[in-house]
């Protein structure tokens, strides 16, 4: 839940904590920006990066569904680019910047697919508290 205007407001997203090897690769110079996702869902990621890359940067990302042996390729845009400087910053402890990207174009099939084999892993703890 996040909070608006002191109200809660439920994520759109089905977001599930996930660690699982990627291939999220700038499209401009199609440099390996990360190979590790930490967390997953329908309409996005959060990766891990050592390298710079800015917000609104085109991405084409790759990676095995969890508990499948289907791959899904899709076009992302850096939504967030998270530098690991607050306490409770996700990569913080690792000492690398975490991204969070935004899936576009990823087709209904694959969708549902990813739904269906994220439920029972368990939500990403917040970063920080509601309300």
């Amino acid at each position: 839940m996040s909070v608006i205007l002191g109200r809660k407001v439920p994520r759109r997203a089905f977001r599930r904590e996930v660690v699982l090897r990627c291939q999220a690769v700038r499209e401009r110079d199609f440099k390996l920006v990360s190979d590790l996702a930490l967390n997953l869902s329908t309409d996005g990621m959060l990766v891990t990066t050592r390298e710079r890359v800015l917000t609104g940067e085109p991405l084409v990302v790759s990676f095995k569904a969890p508990r499948s042996t289907r791959w899904v390729d899709v076009s992302a845009t850096v939504a967030r680019v998270i530098h690991g400087r607050r306490p409770g910053d996700p990569g913080r402890s690792l000492g690398v910047r975490c991204l969070g990207l935004s899936f576009q174009g990823l087709d209904d099939d694959a969708r549902r697919m990813l739904f269906e084999q994220l439920k029972g892993f368990p939500p990403p703890e917040p970063l920080r508290p509601l309300g």
